[in-house]
């Protein structure tokens, strides 16, 4: 008999607004305390402190317009966040500094969340959605030095790109981005060359989200249906499809697979959080807490495995925290 899905080991409450992206930096030595970042709807990031789970800082630098993206940059006083007002943020939060050091126009009015990858000791790149519709721009921070745009092919109608994922196999290799696009197709490019390699039409819907396991080469993306589709990468570098996995209420908005590559989580429109093995995507748990939407979902990164934790964000205003180690 499958245990009972456990209970959240606690729930950070106090945002005054639907949670739109999480990121957690645990990872640094004693006595360094374990932190989570939260970006809202009303454009405020929350420093929540993991010790005593209460917010430790507030910071105010997207006016008031949702933020759907935050992650540390090398340690957890440099941070990098997006919002709806067209701008990404970079902050220096040294010193119980609270300041927005340097910011990037996107001069893109979608959904789409742009993603870092880091190239080298404090180099990093940086791909978002662009202003022209289907292309991608690719810069380098923090010089804010323009690598290069991603253009479909003429007559692609590929629309939008929804979400990005910026990776390469191991330190000195090419960096490579995969986009999802709102036709529902997923394309795998050079970023170096600046060219498509390979597209895959993964989904009827548009792409809402999408991850990676490089040491695999195997991917999930999500959309509005009631299919999870994984996919993967042969050595031409051609996308294939692996398996569809199909879901029992349609719509996911984020997708996670934990650091380990043991399982993924995902955060669904029914209000649920859903647990798979990555290496069968067997179903091992749904997490039922949240009222609303579920709008993202985070591992962190914690050294020490039994105390690494899932944090899932919502649009009921609560963040809930779960340590799915035992069960796992």
């Amino acid at each position: 008999m499958a245990l009972p899905p456990p209970d959240p080991q606690f729930v950070l409450r106090g945002t005054s607004a639907a949670v739109h992206t999480l990121h957690f930096s645990c990872g640094g030595p004693e006595p360094d305390i374990p932190l989570l970042f939260s970006g809202s709807e009303n454009g405020f990031i929350h420093v929540w402190n993991l010790k005593t789970h209460r917010v430790d800082t507030a910071l105010d630098g997207h006016g008031r317009k949702s933020v759907c993206y935050v992650e540390t940059m090398g340690g957890k006083d440099r941070l990098l966040s997006q919002g709806r007002d067209q701008r990404i943020c970079l902050w220096d939060l040294a010193e119980g500094r609270t300041s927005v050091t340097d910011s990037v126009f996107t001069e893109h009015v979608g959904f789409c969340r742009c993603s870092l990858l880091k190239v080298a000791q404090g180099r990093w790149l940086m791909a978002m959605a662009a202003r022209s519709l289907e292309e991608v721009q690719i810069l380098e921070l923090p010089s804010k030095t323009s690598v290069c745009t991603l253009k479909p092919e003429v007559g692609a109608k590929l629309g939008m790109p929804m979400c990005l994922k910026l990776w390469q196999l191991n330190c000195g290799s090419q960096p490579m981005l995969l986009a999802g696009y709102e036709d529902g197709s997923v394309v795998l490019w050079n970023v170096s060359m600046g060219k498509a390699l390979s597209q895959l039409i993964c989904h009827q819907e548009p792409v809402m989200s999408l991850d990676f396991d490089s040491e695999k080469a195997k991917g999930i993306s999500g959309s509005s249906e009631k299919v999870l589709s994984i996919w993967s990468l042969n050595e031409q570098q051609n996308l294939q499809v692996y398996k569809t996995h199909e879901l029992i209420n349609a719509g996911i908005s984020d997708i996670t697979i934990r650091p380990d590559k043991k399982i993924l989580a995902t955060a669904g429109w029914d209000h649920r959080i859903r647990i798979f093995g990555w290496k069968k995507l067997k179903p091992l748990a749904v997490l039922d807490y949240h009222t609303a939407t579920i709008h993202c979902v985070s591992f962190s990164d914690h050294g020490n495995p039994r105390e690494r934790l899932l944090a899932a964000g919502s649009k009921d205003q609560r963040i809930s925290v779960w340590s799915i180690y035992a069960q796992t």
